[in-house]
């Protein structure tokens, strides 16, 4: 059966990309090919939490985003930015009519979220996508900056975190050799978190080691309560997904009343910290970035590097 969407993205498309061809265009190159993109596109689409922000922090407001994960719309850090934006589905859902209403002259997607629908939203206007979305946020940065024809505020908005976590390096001396483990609480099912993980990007950059199980490629692992001893480490940070029904919760505390958490040496010198899931785990963006270096500032007890 043909739907009403499939009828108005099969019908309009060829129209929409007649109009839309801008005087000053350029081809950007891309994971999915090759685009012809407007030199300063004004009505962008993110289809991801991570190019939400990314946009924020080049100085554009999107006229279009999906709803932040596990939000209602917006993350905190990003509300009161995205106050004029309109919701335009999930992540992992995209609302295709919705974006069409919003006429976008560019949308930033990724494919591993939204490989099968690049087709039908490269009708509705050009569409670039980044591979994924993990410990290469700094890359995914870079490319959207391209993309948007804001390649020297990209550099300047990374050379700032650069310099931020130099700073912040020469201010934990010795210390930043200490090993940083990395715990998500979801219901369910426990991850570990390692070294190609947004979060452990983070760490990475700063210079901390990691328990040897979390110190290697990938982005996590489950991770049972008989493993909770790989978690042994200097300090011990720990996050939950919870959508509501107070199951991550359930599992963070069981896992801290059991005789092995007890028995780890961060938790003996009170070295365990809970940390925001939106920062170090779901939103994956340059601002949740800063927001993580905030909090190992607090965490160390040095001063501010903003």
């Amino acid at each position: 059966m043909t739907s009403r969407r499939s009828l108005v993205l099969f019908a309009l498309p060829l129209t929409l990309l007649t109009l839309a061809v801008p005087a000053f265009a350029r081809e950007v190159t891309h994971v999915m090919g090759v685009t012809t993109v407007p030199d300063q596109p004004l009505r962008v689409v993110a289809l991801t939490n991570e190019a939400t922000e990314d946009l924020l922090a080049l100085g554009i407001t999107p006229v279009g985003a999906v709803r932040s994960a596990n939000a209602n719309p917006w993350f905190d850090h990003v509300a009161a930015q995205l106050a004029e934006t309109e919701v335009v589905g999930e992540e992992l859902a995209p609302n295709l009519e919705l974006i069409l209403s919003l006429e976008p002259d560019l949308i930033l997607g990724n494919k591993k979220r939204h490989e099968k629908i690049y087709e039908q939203l490269s009708a509705i206007a050009p569409t670039v996508y980044v591979e994924n979305i993990t410990g290469q946020w700094r890359d995914n940065l870079a490319f959207y900056a391209e993309a948007l024809g804001k390649s020297a505020e990209g550099e300047a908005v990374l050379q700032a975190y650069q310099d931020r976590v130099a700073a912040m390096k020469a201010a934990l001396g010795d210390r930043v050799g200490e090993k940083v483990g990395l715990i998500r609480f979801i219901a369910g099912q426990n991850y570990a978190y390692n070294n190609d993980s947004f979060s452990g990007s983070i760490l990475r950059d700063i210079g901390f080691g990691r328990p040897a199980a979390q110190d290697k490629p990938g982005l996590a692992e489950p991770i049972g309560p008989e493993r909770i001893p790989e978690l042994e480490s200097d300090r011990l940070l720990h996050f939950s997904y919870e959508v509501g029904d107070g199951g991550a919760t359930k599992e963070a505390q069981t896992w801290m009343a059991s005789p092995l958490w007890q028995s780890l040496q961060a938790v003996k010198t009170a070295h365990v910290y809970g940390v925001s899931d939106t920062v170090w785990a779901t939103a994956g963006g340059v601002m949740a970035a800063h927001l993580a270096l905030d909090d190992i500032e607090k965490i160390y007890e040095i001063e501010s590097t903003r």
